[in-house]
This record gives structure tokens, sequence and C-alpha cells, in this order.
């Protein structure tokens, strides 16, 4: 494996607890030219040598902007999806994310809806066994967190989560409220949010919600008695946060001054959705360690 350097992390970051998540597969393996068709789509990289490379580089670029936290390309590797080849997929996919990323990182297994992610009416009354399949196929293969996430449909990802819990790895429950962030509103990703909590998510966390929209769901999420974050996508193309932004733009720092919102919140996890990349996560990175070099805030009479 490519060395890649660990990142510093400063004080506020510790004291915070702040973790950097990566950024999306999908969107970015298109970006790299690597064709992402229904119904595997970014699991369609792991059929062939050059996808599985390319799945590695993304991993390693996303460890080297500072990430900690790398989801394998599990998002679609279900029998659903994959037919008879999905154990192996899935394992493939949490490898490929283990040998890219640094020792002391940590890999999630995505576990995802199994239809699509906007579109709640599909999500199919009968999902546990689906989910539990998957959930003791990611367990096995030595994930670290098992990641509930981009569920717009709030009782299927309950049975996801509890399916995950019950194999005792770290579970995580992500929603979202869709690209035009209409899906689910700000109270019912709080009262979603207790909900996961409750069932034992160890932390909460909203994505694929437009990141210029995601504060009001960030600020919900306070209440959910659990470790929370985001990672937003860059919204439309026109909002200019990300989409392959020109060299040089602004796109991904804009990203991160929205996060700075989320963090003030008290978000402790943070990362980024479709349309980001690794220019994003860098950005989130040095947002996090310009905060711990920055002279503490002193009370008004203090002392210099």
């Amino acid at each position: 494996m490519e060395d890649v350097p660990r990142q510093p992390s400063g004080p506020v970051a510790a004291e915070a607890e702040l973790v950097i998540l990566d950024g999306p597969l999908g969107t970015e393996l298109a970006a790299r030219g690597i064709e992402t068709p229904a119904p595997l789509w970014s699991a369609a990289a792991l059929l062939d040598a050059r996808g599985c490379e390319v799945v590695r580089a993304i991993h390693r670029d996303y460890a080297r902007a500072g990430a900690t936290v790398h989801t394998a390309n599990t998002f679609r590797t279900r029998r659903r999806q994959a037919g008879a080849a999905w154990a192996e997929l899935a394992a493939r996919a949490v490898s490929l994310a283990r040998e890219a990323v640094p020792a002391g990182h940590r890999v999630a297994g995505s576990i995802a809806p199994l239809e699509d992610c906007y579109r709640p009416d599909l999500s199919p009354a009968a999902a546990r066994e689906e989910h539990r399949e998957l959930a003791r196929a990611l367990a096995s293969a030595g994930v670290d967190v098992l990641l509930c996430e981009t569920f717009p449909h709030v009782g299927e990802a309950l049975v996801a989560l509890e399916e995950a819990v019950a194999t005792g790895v770290e579970a995580w429950a992500s929603f979202t409220a869709g690209p035009e962030a209409d899906l689910l509103s700000p109270d019912d990703v709080e009262v979603a949010a207790r909900q996961a909590a409750a069932r034992g998510a160890r932390a909460v966390l909203v994505n694929c919600t437009p990141a210029a929209r995601t504060l009001a769901y960030v600020e919900r999420l306070a209440a959910c008695g659990a470790p929370f974050g985001a990672y937003a996508n860059a919204g439309a193309p026109g909002e200019g946060l990300g989409w392959r932004a020109a060299p040089g733009s602004s796109a991904a720092a804009r990203y991160a001054d929205l996060a700075r919102g989320w963090i003030e919140a008290g978000a402790t996890i943070v990362g980024g959705c479709c349309g980001t990349g690794p220019e994003h996560v860098a950005a989130l990175r040095a947002l996090v360690d310009d905060d711990a070099r920055a002279p503490a805030r002193r009370a008004p009479g203090s002392p210099r």
C-alpha cells in the first residue's frame, strides 16, 4: 500500500472529538471516467481491475485530504442489485478501502435503502431480512462502523439500524431530505434521530441534502442525545459548491464555510456527499486545523 501521510490534529479538534469523513464514491468515480450504470451504480466499479484501482485511488486521495473514516463501496453490494455475487463484491469493497488507507483509520460499511434513496414510496414493507444479510456480511468483512445512510424513509432506516446494532459493530444512522430538501422536514429528522439513538445508534447524521440547506437539519439533531453530524451534497451545479468546479474556484472553501455552521451547532462529524470530492475534505480538514491553531477567545477583562 502506498504510504499516506497522517494529517495533524490540533487541540480544538481533539477537545471536540471532531471526525472528518470522506466524500462520495459514486460521483467521484463518474468524474474519473468510471461508468456507474444501474442497478449497481458505484458498485459496478468492483467488477474489473481498472475500476478497483480507481476505487483505491479515491480512498487514498480522501485519506491524504484528511479524512479518517472511509466508507467502503458497498452502497449497492446487496443481493437485490448484484445477484449471486453480492457477498464477494461487498467483501472486495471493504478490502479495497482497508488496503488504501493508513492503519488506525476506520472503515465504514455502507447500508443503503433497498430501492431508491430519493423515493421513499418505493421502500418495501419487508426489508429486515435483506438489511440483516448485508449487515452481517459487512461485520464479517471486518468493518469498524456500519453506516446506515441516505435513508428518506424513517421506518426502513430504523429497521436497517436495528440489524446493524445487532451485529455488535458500532452503528450510525443517516437520513436524507433529498436533492430538494423536501423528503423529510427538520421536524421529521429530529424525531427520527431520537428514535435512532434510542435503538442504539452511536451517531446520527443528515446526508445528501443540499449543503446550503443542511444547517436547519443539523440544529435539530442536537436534541437526539447522541453525537451528530452532516455530510451534505453540493446542491445544484449552479450553486457553485462542487460538481468538479474549475480549478482555483472557491467551491470547496464555500462548502467548508457552510460546514463551520454545522460545527458551531454542535456537529462533531463532518464530510461530503454527492458532488463534493477530495478538495472539499481537504477544506474541512483545514477548517478544523485552522480553528485549532487560532488563539483561544478571552473573556472581557481577562489578562493577556
